[in-house]
């Protein structure tokens, strides 16, 4: 299993260097389960109540904030440019690829509007499995721009990587189609990654799709976590300082200031040890000795997270010359996971929940 993790992984940073752009891990993997093996492990389990809940959220707008069409909304194009684009509804007929695409539009309660879905790394979260039930997962973990040709979709939702003309097609391209595009604005190209990048964009799409009263409960119950979390530690004097490395190979990568999983950190109160660095030596890492680390793992569709998650926590914990650190020695070595980390969309609550326990373990969070 560690093998697989570190080619897939390994074999999508080395893609994504060579497009310069913020390429999905999970696009260029070596190894996937089948998209049969996906949709057995997505089925909900038995449970009368689940459709009555689910036409209950469905109903939950009707009262709420309204949108007004036509309605402009910014994203960006495939070299990460802002572009405009307007809905004079909301769309009817949308392609959503990768994880987080799926479970926004899932949470959001729009299944009824997905053409077809893609990409899935890990299984759906069990309050959203009756809903992925229902969409059409296509046998492409990455489609083909023939296969969205003939999806005649009205939206396309994704990540930036795949709005290239190898994979889904140019964004403006299909634009002048009349099928407007929107992806994860912390995959832009060179951009920051942030949380309110996340936010914004759960917002958008609660605009886009006139239900965002839903938008702003999954926005809020974020926040919230961010501020019970500061007000409970704020009697704590000495904040930790941390680092968040996801061991790849012979290379550790380093989550510093200018990712989503360093902003999350920071957010909280805490400090990153080594800010400013993508990767991190032994050598750098003893240097910084931080007070935490959270250890970055991956599991996807047909591994054994227990596993994968373990053999990512062995190469810190278990190595001779990291037994000096502070976090090694007081046991503060955490997991978490990727898809809570990066372009997390409504993961975006897991990962900050993930975080605040690591880093203030001592303290009711409750």
């Amino acid at each position: 299993m560690k093998n697989r993790y570190l080619s897939t992984r390994i074999m999508a940073i080395m893609m994504a260097a060579a497009m310069a752009v913020s390429a999905a891990p999970a696009a260029f993997a070596a190894e996937r389960a089948d998209s049969e093996t996906i949709k057995e492990d997505n089925q909900p389990a038995a449970d009368a109540d689940a459709q009555d809940s689910a036409d209950a959220d469905k109903t939950a707008d009707a009262e709420g904030t309204k949108t007004e069409y036509p309605l402009t909304i910014t994203t960006y194009d495939y070299d990460g440019n802002e572009i405009e684009t307007t809905y004079e509804k909301a769309p009817e007929k949308v392609l959503a690829v990768y994880q987080g695409s799926i479970e926004t539009m899932l949470a959001l309660g729009l299944e009824d509007r997905l053409v077809a879905t893609a990409g899935l790394d890990n299984e759906v979260p069990d309050e959203l499995k009756d809903a992925f039930s229902k969409t059409n997962y296509l046998d492409e973990f990455t489609p083909s721009l023939e296969t969205v040709t003939m999806l005649e979709p009205d939206m396309i939702l994704s990540w930036s990587s795949l709005f290239s003309d190898k994979n889904l097609g140019n964004v403006t391209d299909w634009i002048d189609k009349g099928c407007n595009t929107y992806y994860n604005t912390n995959t832009r190209p060179d951009g920051d990654r942030t949380l309110e990048n996340e936010f914004t964009d759960i917002l958008n799409l609660g605009e886009i799709f006139d239900v965002q009263d839903k938008a702003q409960a999954i926005v809020d119950d974020a926040k919230a976590v961010i501020d019970k979390t500061l007000t409970a530690t704020a009697d704590v004097e000495e904040k930790p300082s941390v680092m968040v490395l996801e061991p790849l190979g012979e290379d550790i990568t380093n989550y510093g200031a200018k990712s989503l999983g360093g902003d999350m950190v920071t957010q909280l109160g805490a400090t990153l040890a080594n800010p400013d660095a993508s990767t991190a030596g032994k050598e750098d890492i003893i240097a910084a000795n931080p007070d935490v680390i959270f250890v970055v793992y991956m599991p996807y569709a047909g591994d054994d997270p227990e596993t994968v998650k373990e053999s990512q926590l062995a190469v810190i914990k278990d190595d001779e010359a990291l037994q000096s650190l502070d976090a090694v020695k007081n046991g503060r070595v955490y997991p978490i996971m990727l898809s809570e980390m990066y372009a997390s969309a409504t993961r975006t609550q897991d990962g900050i929940e993930t975080f605040a326990k690591g880093l203030y373990p001592d303290v009711n969070l409750d």
